[in-house]
């Protein structure tokens, strides 16, 4: 039946377009507003499936950052295939969102049982060491042992978990089952007040406390010498351990080390997960664990802390400020961010580090991400991935295994049956003795020279220091003569038969040449960048300096106008 409109001269163009409206079926004003709503939350959840589904759900590759002189790339890192291939989401998860809330959730995590062993901190705390051995896995073992672990000579990785994770966690046992499959013996360093055990002193822990990581591989490099070991951060976990190493340099008994998702810079994350309305989502869950893990421990945390503004949290930042501030002892929320963030440390890290980061993290942010100085230390290797959530990296389509997982137990592999095990082993011996110096004179770009200057050394120079040196793991430059002594006889060593008095002498040579010329560069540079600003101030400025100039002119001659000045 044809619906016809009668319409009247006087009729407003809005009464006819009510009138049109009116003759569409609901129906599709519903249908109009589920489009609205699905093409709203493909973008609210940043879901990709689509384009997943033109490229012919191919995945993306794996973006390497490294150094271009990196012995650690062209050894190790090139033998990964897992680092040179593509990382391609399960496709019902095409979303970091739905990835992460996926693991949060479900997890799917293998059934596995730890053994526990309880380590005592000199200030009274308890930490527990949950071990997942080899011959678990190999023997389904499934009972808890209290007492100390029997290690075998199996590689030893120690696992930081997350902010409020710990053990049971489902990405950590995914981790330990991988890894304990493949010959390695797993224990997971659980944060104090996690995995089930009371607080037994009043010392925290926060995002850049390293003590505790500190004296754990101690401890268990003490317990077993003659093994390798190795640790893997995640999330808060990778920054603590990116800061431990950087703290401690080649004094550390690591061999190598990965780290998952680290937030780099807690500061740039917090301004990062307060930005948008899904950011600020994650914002208050989080908080609601961090006051979940308060709660567990109120008798102490009440004590020491504001425990109504604890109560009161609705965001990571204000249980921060009435919490982690309080008990870490900082002045401000930004100084406890700036002091705890482990990029300030990555330049000083000197075993082998594996980084994974995801360009999509809901929580940690790529802005946070140190490119340039991954980039600048040949020891670190930083893969990422364009998709893959927080931690979570689901690939298959059953999605049963996390990409980062096997990322990981592929590095790491390669690294244990590496020469770089034994090199490690002869710098901690070699450096056991060394004294401690300013991180400042370490740095991969700074050179100190004899008067006193302080100039920028190229990445030419840089590596040229390393070929000098190929066995080396790590070349440095300082000032001082005992140090100087030291790096001549280690050259001695590497290249016998020649002089150690002319190759350091050809290596001063070889570093002054291209500072010279830089230097020539920047002065150069320096000159027509003056001129640069010059010409911009005067373009800038001419509209009113002009009309001044103009003005002073007329006062001055009354019969001054601009025609009559150019004319002459």
């Amino acid at each position: 039946m044809d619906h016809v409109i009668r319409t009247d001269a006087s009729d407003s163009p809005y009464n006819l377009l009510f009138k049109s409206l009116s003759l569409i079926l609901l129906s599709h004003y519903f249908l109009f507003i589920f489009l609205i709503f699905i093409i709203f939350l493909y973008n609210f959840l940043e879901i990709h499936f689509l384009r997943d589904l033109v490229t012919g759900f191919r995945g993306d590759p794996v973006h390497l950052t490294y150094s271009a002189s990196s012995k650690l790339y062209q050894t190790l890192a090139a033998k990964c295939h897992v680092l040179h291939g593509r990382y391609l989401p399960t496709p019902w998860l095409s979303s970091p969102h739905l990835q992460t809330a996926f693991l949060t959730f479900f997890g799917r995590a293998p059934d596995i049982s730890y053994k526990r062993h309880l380590f005592q901190t000199p200030d009274g705390g308890t930490i527990a060491l949950d071990w997942l051995t080899y011959s678990d896995v190999i023997q389904g073992s499934t009972h808890v042992n209290q007492g100390i672990l029997n290690c075998e000579k199996n590689p030893i990785v120690v696992v930081i978990p997350g902010l409020t994770s710990d053990s049971a966690a489902a990405y950590i046992k995914h981790l330990a089952f991988k890894m304990a499959g493949h010959g390695w013996n797993v224990v997971v360093s659980n944060h104090r007040g996690l995995g089930g055990i009371s607080l037994t002193s009043d010392c925290f822990y926060n995002g850049g406390w390293t003590e505790d990581l500190r004296r754990v591989i101690d401890y268990i490099h003490c317990q077993y010498p003659d093994v390798s070991l190795y640790a893997v951060g995640t999330s808060i976990g990778a920054n603590m351990l990116v800061k431990y190493l950087g703290e401690n340099g080649v004094n550390t008994p690591l061999v190598g080390a990965a780290a998952i998702c680290s937030p780099w810079d807690l500061l740039i994350c917090d301004r990062f997960i307060n930005r948008r309305l899904v950011q600020k989502c994650y914002d208050r869950v989080i908080a609601i664990g961090l006051r979940g893990f308060a709660q567990l421990h109120q008798s102490t945390v009440a004590r020491l802390a504001d425990w109504e503004g604890i109560a009161k949290s609705r965001s990571i930042r204000d249980f921060d400020n009435h919490a982690t501030r309080v008990l870490g002892k900082f002045e401000t929320v930004d100084t406890y961010y700036r002091h705890s963030s482990s990029a300030n440390f990555v330049r000083n890290v000197s075993v082998p580090l594996l980084c994974i980061s995801t360009l999509d993290d809901p929580v940690c942010t790529r802005e946070a991400i140190p490119w340039d100085e991954c980039r600048a230390n040949e020891k670190i290797i930083l893969a990422t991935t364009r998709h893959g959530g927080h931690l979570a990296f689901y690939e298959g389509i059953t999605a049963k295994s996390l990409w980062w997982v096997r990322a990981v137990n592929v590095f790491l592999d390669a690294l244990n049956t590496s020469p770089y095990v034994n090199r490690s082993k002869k710098v901690q011996e070699s450096s056991s003795t060394a004294p401690i110096e300013s991180s400042v004179d370490q740095g991969p770009y700074i050179n100190v020279a004899e008067d006193g200057m302080v100039a920028a050394v190229g990445t030419m120079a840089s590596d040229k220091v390393v070929e000098d040196t190929p066995s080396e793991p790590v070349t440095q430059i300082k000032k001082d003569e005992d140090t100087n002594l030291d790096t001549d006889s280690m050259t001695e060593e590497t290249l016998p038969g020649i002089d150690g008095t002319q190759s350091s002498n050809q290596n001063v040579d070889d570093l002054i040449v291209p500072i010279r010329r830089r230097m020539d560069q920047l002065s150069r540079h320096s000159r027509i960048s003056i001129w640069l600003l010059v010409c911009i101030a005067i373009t800038t400025t001419w509209p009113l300096v002009g009309s001044a100039l103009i003005l002073f002119l007329r006062r001055k001659f009354k019969s001054f106008t601009p025609m009559a000045l150019l004319r002459s």
